[in-house]
């Protein structure tokens, strides 16, 4: 594993008072508590309904079991995640010219638009569209990141880099259990209206609490972002694989999640599959939320680097535990293991981009980040659903596995433990 050079850390990232974050005085802590409370409530709003896509597309729209479901689901998935790996570098471009908290407005406005909507969707095409423009619209979890990460003291950043994971993950628990009652109970299009008019009630904290430093902008004398990153030794590297980690990660959780709902649609009739797809994720998003706040306790003892390696190895060795298993409490606990995992992968590798980047790059780096993780989360429905498809949901998990294997090696031979 490479390690860089010692070297003293720099200031905090927002320069001014190392307590309060950035150069007018904001108060980071007032920011954390604010935008957490605001990602819960978004991601509520998004796993609300997107966990039962597969049995809207079903139910709702009227394709039947099969390969046909098996497609459009892949689709459906992976249209916003197309989208998003299209919009992110260039909103996380605006965000470095204009601000982090009109670029978190933006996404949680135009993700509840686009989310509302689908509860108008008549066909799986339509479906389709309305993910696009969700994906090319939304992308709340950078843009707190980036405000996160510029606004806190740099010593700091790791834990607050949890506190949000936290909550989304959160988010991730409580809204699956409460979309698969309120499915039962109104049907799942319904549950759709009500998680964009949830998006739009996530900007009223952000609108009223959340304060962002003045914005330090470069003249044309100052170096750009790619050369700024250079003057780090061995950041552009670190970034490379960083950003290709947190892509693979998002592609592993894309894949997991459309095969385990259709792997539970399998094993259970339509009702029974939606409210086992709700205590799954909701398991899955508890343990991750655990896992978001406590794995700096990790990272202090053994470092960044074995922390993501081990969690991504342990990863392949829960979703190849899906592959086989017999029954769906035994899928429920691994999906639920899987959750303690990403709890721990995501804000690990968030807070390693974090250190890495200059504070006037962060929303710009931050955004390409994004747009890989979005990436992924394109591509992992794509893989899972075509070769459950073509070769079954077992094939699907085990080819899922073989990728997360995969991010394990990445994280092992190319990171490198970040200075803090």
């Amino acid at each position: 594993m490479e390690t860089p050079p010692p070297h003293r850390s720099p200031p905090p990232q927002g320069g001014g008072d190392p307590e309060r974050g950035g150069t007018s005085g904001v108060d980071w802590r007032r920011n954390l508590a604010a935008l957490w409370f605001a990602e819960f409530t978004a991601i509520f709003g998004f796993s609300f309904a997107f966990p039962f896509l597969p049995i809207f597309i079903s139910h709702d729209l009227g394709v039947r079991p099969g390969p046909d479901l098996d497609l459009w689901t892949a689709a459906a998935a992976s249209a916003s995640g197309l989208a998003l790996t299209i919009a992110s570098p260039l909103w996380g471009v605006l965000g470095d010219r204009i601000g982090r908290k009109p670029m978190l407005i933006r996404s949680m406005l135009g993700g509840g638009i686009t989310v509302g909507l689908i509860f108008f969707a008549q066909t799986p095409l339509q479906l389709v569209i309305l993910r696009f423009a969700q994906g090319a619209t939304s992308g709340t979890v950078a843009a707190a990141t980036a405000l996160v990460a510029v606004e806190t003291p740099r010593h700091r950043v790791g834990w607050a880099l949890g506190i949000i994971s936290s909550s989304v993950a959160l988010g991730s628990a409580i809204g699956p259990l409460a979309g698969g009652l309120a499915g039962a109970a109104f049907g799942l299009r319904q549950i759709f209206l009500v998680s964009g008019i949830l998006l739009m009630a996530a900007t009223i904290p952000v609108f009223l609490i959340v304060r962002e430093s003045e914005l330090r902008h470069r003249d044309r004398s100052q170096p750009g972002t790619l050369a700024m990153i250079r003057q780090r030794p061995g950041a552009v590297r670190a970034l490379a694989v960083l950003i290709g980690a947190q892509g693979l990660v998002s592609l592993v959780g894309a894949a997991n999640q459309t095969l385990v709902v259709l792997k539970l649609i399998d094993m259970l009739s339509r009702s029974g599959a939606s409210a086992a797809t709700g205590i799954a994720f909701g398991f899955a998003g508890f343990a991750n939320s655990i896992s978001a706040v406590g794995y700096t306790e990790v990272t202090r003892r053994i470092g960044y680097v074995r922390t993501t390696a081990i969690s991504s190895l342990l990863l392949a060795a829960a979703v190849g535990a899906l592959a086989i298993a017999p029954t769906a409490a035994i899928v429920i606990g691994a999906v639920a293991v899987s959750g303690l995992l990403n709890g721990a992968l995501l804000p690990a590798t968030s807070s390693m981009i974090g250190l890495e980047t200059p504070s006037e790059a962060q929303n710009t780096v931050f955004g390409i980040a994004a747009g890989a993780f979005a990436f992924g989360f394109f591509l992992g429905p794509i893989i899972g659903g075509g070769t459950a498809a073509t070769g079954g949901v077992t094939l699907g998990l085990v080819v899922t596995a073989v990728v997360a294997s995969g991010l394990a090696v990445l994280l092992a031979l190319g990171a490198r433990e970040p200075a803090r």
